[in-house]
This record gives C-alpha cells, structure tokens and sequence, in this order.
C-alpha cells in the first residue's frame, strides 16, 4: 500500500511540475515530459505490470486534464510503461546508459505515435518540421532533466524495496 501512495504522489509531482514550473520554464514551446520519465522508470525498475499501471493511472490523469479524447494518453502511457517493463531483466541500478536509451526511445516513440494520432488523421503531413521543432528539441530537454530526476526516483524505488524487504521478513 506503501508503495501505491509513494508512486501516485511521484506521479502527482511530476504532473504539476510539468505543467506548470516547466512550462515556464519551456524553451521555444517546448518542455520535458517528466510523465515519460517517471513510467519509463518506474516500468523498467518494477516490470511490466506495475509499468502498464502506473503508464495507464498518469495517462488518464493526463486526460483528465488535457486531453481531447478521454484514454487517448492512457493507451499511449501505458504502452510505454509495459514495454519498458520487459526490459526489468537487463536493469542494474549502477548502469545510467539502459535507462537513458529507453527514456529516449519512449519519448520518441511517444511524440511519433502523437504525430501519427492526433496530426496525420486531420491532413497535417509535415513530419520533418514537428522532429525538428517538436521531437527533437524535447527530446534534449527531457534527457538533461533526465539525469537530475532519474537518480531521485532511483533512491525512492531503493528505499521502498527496503522497507518492502523488511516487512515481509517479518512475516517468515
């Protein structure tokens, strides 16, 4: 339960900071996207379930509040969070260079399946101008906050596993 409270308040967090102190903080309207940072990490550290839980609840809490089509980033988040999940194998919490690759391919994958959704369905054929002024740019903004925020949530996903640890030896 512990856990549920910890991530839903991370969640929360990075929502508001990402729309409202990023935003203006944005540079050429752009801002990072803290949300593709917080699923992706949390699906790779805890697996693709918690991963499709925890992309689905900041998507639709994405929807609620922006969104057009209520479930549209829902889908989209919780994509996210399952197939970074099944690379919970392969993660070590040492190694910066796993997490750093697949929080970049999510937010390309993310800001590509947007494009293709929500602009070519209404005729706006102009891809190469939405990767350079859109993909691109947030790209490199959402890598740099990245490195600052991806250490944090490291530490609480630690701390939780701990506390996690401690209670169910309790229990043998």
């Amino acid at each position: 339960m512990r856990r549920k409270i910890v991530v839903f308040i991370i969640i929360c967090v990075c929502f508001l900071l990402q729309t409202t102190l990023f935003q203006a903080l944005e540079f050429a309207s752009i801002s990072p996207n803290l949300l593709i940072i917080a699923v992706s990490s949390f699906g790779f550290m805890r697996g693709r379930r918690e991963g499709m839980y925890i992309g689905f609840l900041t998507g639709l809490l994405f929807d609620v509040f922006y969104g057009t089509m209520l479930g549209f980033y829902a889908l989209v988040y919780m994509y996210v969070g399952y197939v970074n999940g099944m690379f919970r194998r392969f993660f070590f919490p040492d190694d910066i260079k796993l997490p750093m690759a697949l929080i970049i391919a999510s937010d390309v994958v993310y800001n590509i399946g947007v494009y293709f959704l929500k602009f070519i369905f209404r005729g706006q054929f102009h891809f190469g101008y939405y990767l350079m002024h859109i993909i691109v740019p947030e790209l490199v903004y959402t890598l740099l906050i990245m490195i600052l925020l991806y250490p944090i949530l490291l530490k609480i996903n630690q701390k939780l596993e701990a506390i996690e640890k401690r209670s169910a030896a309790k229990f043998v």
